[in-house]
């Protein structure tokens, strides 16, 4: 399980998987995905009839026999062009999607959602890039830094810096009389707010050059933040 306070909407989520966590920092990331809603509640009258109509025994609380309400693990509001959509994403495993009965309510759920007009399919792990997703996580808790004062400081000697990432981090660190630690988190941070720009699809290296990060123009902020 994972609970934290997500990008996006600042407000904190509770997910249930890994692969739900994973698939939550890429949607953090895109920038056309305005809010992420986890867990969201399907209309229990809606989703027996469904069932009923397909023959498919709907699930029930195993104590007291009871129908239960059905979710989707993800809800996504994103932008396309000038117009706001909606899209839902059910997180599974490869491996699960063997299981007869997984598939049976994937069927009343897809229903479902044909009914909403609203577009549903199937992300497993195989549709996230694991090295992009693994430098999303490590700069997943530097996101939130409340010192725009530090962080400009960075972006205004950033262009300064030769030689490794880490090397002028640690001096930053020294000019500035900064607890050790304190130019890589805003390193991180600025990386997370896409200030600075790296390859996403190889592993973060500190010990690489300045040269290979780019600097965001202004314009690219606000197009990105706007």
């Amino acid at each position: 399980m994972h609970r934290f306070i997500g990008w996006k909407t600042s407000r904190e989520h509770h997910l249930l998987s890994d692969l739900e966590y994973n698939y939550h920092c890429f949607c953090d990331w895109a920038e056309n995905v305005i809010d992420i809603r986890e867990q969201f509640p399907l209309k229990r009258e809606l989703t027996l009839k469904i069932a009923e109509d397909l023959g498919i025994n709907h699930p029930v609380d195993n104590k007291t026999n009871t129908p239960i309400v059905m979710t989707t693990d993800c809800f996504l509001t994103m932008r396309k062009g000038s117009s706001v959509v909606y899209k839902a994403r059910t997180l599974k495993f490869e491996k699960d999607l063997n299981d007869e009965r997984v598939i049976e309510k994937f069927v009343i759920e897809k229903c479902y959602w044909e009914q909403q007009g609203i577009d549903w399919s199937i992300v497993t792990e195989k549709e996230l890039p694991t090295t992009f997703i693994g430098n999303l996580k490590f700069l997943r808790d530097a996101y939130f830094v409340n010192d725009a004062e530090t962080v400009a400081l960075l972006m205004e000697d950033w262009n300064s810096f030769t030689g490794s990432i880490l090397e002028n981090l640690q001096a930053f660190d020294m000019k500035y009389n900064f607890e050790i630690g304190t130019g890589i988190s805003l390193y991180k941070h600025a990386l997370a707010k896409k200030l600075l720009k790296v390859n996403m699809h190889e592993k973060i290296n500190l010990n690489e050059d300045v040269s290979n990060v780019i600097v965001a123009t202004l314009s690219d902020s606000k197009k990105r933040w706007a």
